[in-house]
């Protein structure tokens, strides 16, 4: 069902193994023989517990029961969505006839201006969730922008951009070439689209969608002079690709520094209307004790629940803003900015995972579900296969070869096989090509050049790929057949991201994942969950990885068999 409700408890993601990979990542060379075996089941792998209350739209609102599990029932259009005639004629003429069941739980929301949290699985049509409404937006405001400068009314509405932010130069150009798809019917895109990464400068000509990963934007937007200013002044979209992985980790700071800015600059505008002050005289100019505090500050003292103050109104009126005033962003003021979150993986277990952040910052937030969010899609064929040192090659070439009769409806085959570091995929590669199996590589040490031609070449040509986890999120590669798992993922997110490269856009896909006796357990336990359609969730524990929740099951049963034998010898 896809769930459609205010912010609530969604899933714990936990580790599905602490130890370092045993297999390729520790591989050199050496060949040898292991039979196979090979079945398909049913598995969650997370699950939605406890929900608070919520409005719901069931499936039902836009399919028939048993029908599509991707699209919606053919009743259900773009223009039924609530998306104007222009951008639903770009979308047919770009082969996007009917929506997905995702874009339409998520189109709506989006088009009322509400912040939006899009949590759905892999393959679900979750970036022209996003862009089409905002390209809807955006063309509308324009018209409506025309038509006023060319009427008595007045002067036009000052410019209104969408910020697009990612976690890489990829997937960056990725939503450039997903946007730039949409052309009207002379095959000019609707709007003005443009990349914003590496030693790439600030657009010369003003674009209406920004797409940019952090680090680059905030390198553009120097707080000393009067581009950071009208820049954020005239975002009035802004979406988190990947939002998990944006609010975690390296990127969490600049995130959160660049969330904190932008609403700041609301409750400035939201002050000066409320006072009828000139738009000039309450623009942030940012000073260098501003940069230096906003990067110092930790997360948990920006989201601190300081009160609001009254001084704020007489400084608005002195035209000047201290740096202390970056943690007064509070909760009541008119919001001037729309935010949109979109992931196929969310954690919520913890005070400073994704879910958890985002809950505290926008309370109000509306959040979508996707139908198979965390769990396996039906679509998905799965095959484990154990292995050893020395049996784990002619097992990889086994399962490569069987790729090959697993093709695609383009009627090419796709294979990417997974290993958990960059000497892994190296061996991987070498092995391959040793047996006379041509493969692509891609990892992080390869440059951005090569990792572009190795895509474009792959999409184009099919082929294998041997690949880190850098090709594991959000990289949308059609027609992918086969997934391998040369190494066992090391966590439930990545594991998530490997196997949603293939069975996407309501195509079939098969998953062979190799593994090793280290992994027995949590192979077992997640086949058993699945054949039982319980959750995997009872195999973790919050404050252990699974390895360690195991070891200590194992003392306990020796424990417990050492006592049984002490019993029979007294007997």
């Amino acid at each position: 069902m896809i769930l459609h409700r205010s912010a609530t408890t969604m899933l714990p993601l936990y580790k599905l193994s602490s130890s370092p990979p045993k297999l390729f990542s520790q591989f050199r060379y050496s060949y040898s023989v292991l039979s196979n075996s090979s079945s398909s089941f049913r598995i969650s792998l997370l699950w939605l517990s406890h929900p608070r209350r919520f409005g719901t739209v069931t499936t039902a609102a836009y399919r028939k029961e048993g029908g599509d599990t991707f699209f919606t029932e053919e009743s259900v259009s773009w223009t039924s969505l609530g998306v104007s005639d222009k951008v639903s004629q770009a979308l047919y003429n770009a082969g996007l006839g009917q929506p997905s069941l995702v874009q339409a739980a998520s189109i709506p929301s989006i088009l009322s201006g509400k912040d939006v949290v899009v949590a759905a699985e892999t393959g679900s049509g979750k970036t022209h969730s996003f862009l089409v409404p905002l390209i809807d937006k955006l063309c509308n405001e324009q018209n409506d922008s025309a038509n006023i400068a060319s009427s008595d009314q007045g002067v036009s509405q000052p410019r209104k951009i969408s910020l697009v932010l990612c976690p890489n130069v990829t997937l960056s150009e990725q939503v450039v070439r997903m946007a730039d798809g949409l052309c009207d019917q002379n095959g000019k895109p609707l709007l003005s689209v443009v990349s914003l990464c590496g030693r790439q400068g600030w657009p010369v000509n003003e674009p209406d969608i920004i797409v940019s990963t952090p680090a680059a934007l905030l390198n553009n937007i120097d707080p000393k002079n009067f581009r950071c200013t009208d820049f954020i002044r005239s975002v009035k979209y802004v979406v988190f690709d990947e939002a998990d992985m944006l609010l975690s980790g390296g990127y969490q700071n600049k995130v959160i520094r660049l969330i904190h800015m932008l609403r700041f600059d609301e409750k400035l505008l939201s002050r000066s209307n409320e006072q009828n002050l000139p738009e000039s005289e309450t623009s942030s100019h940012f000073s260098t004790e501003d940069e230096d505090n906003l990067q110092d500050e930790d997360l948990s003292e920006e989201e601190g629940d300081a009160v609001e103050n009254d001084d704020l109104d007489e400084e608005l009126e002195a035209g000047h803003v201290k740096s202390t005033d970056w943690r007064r962003v509070r909760k009541v003021y008119k919001r001037s900015k729309q935010y949109i979150f979109v992931a196929a993986t969310l954690p919520v277990n913890g005070k400073r995972t994704a879910g958890a952040v985002l809950k505290k910052m926008f309370p109000e937030a509306n959040w979508v579900s996707g139908n198979y969010l965390h769990c396996h899609n039906p679509r998905l064929k799965q095959r484990w296969i154990e292995v050893t040192f020395d049996t784990q090659v002619d097992e990889l070439i086994k399962a490569v070869k069987h790729g090959f009769e697993s093709r695609s409806v383009s009627g090419q085959c796709r294979t990417m096989v997974f290993a958990n570091t960059v000497e892994a995929v190296e061996s991987v590669a070498k092995i391959l090509m040793r047996g006379g199996i041509e493969c692509y590589h891609y990892h992080k040490d390869c440059s951005l050049e090569d990792r572009a031609k190795t895509l474009a070449d792959f999409q184009e040509k099919g082929g294998i790929l041997v690949c880190t986890d850098a090709a594991a999120r959000g990289i949308d590669i059609p027609n992918v057949s086969h997934v391998i798992q040369a190494d066992f993922a090391t966590s439930a997110v990545d594991f998530i991201h490997r196997v949603g490269r293939t069975a996407r856009a309501g195509q079939y896909g098969l998953v062979t994942s190799m593994y090793a006796e280290s992994n027995r357990d949590l192979v077992a336990a997640v086949r058993r969950a699945g054949e039982l359609s319980q959750p995997v969730e009872t195999a973790f524990s919050r404050k252990r990885s699974f390895r360690n929740k195991l070891k200590k099951r194992a003392a306990l049963q020796r424990i417990t068999d050492s006592q049984a034998d002490e019993e029979r010898v007294l007997a």
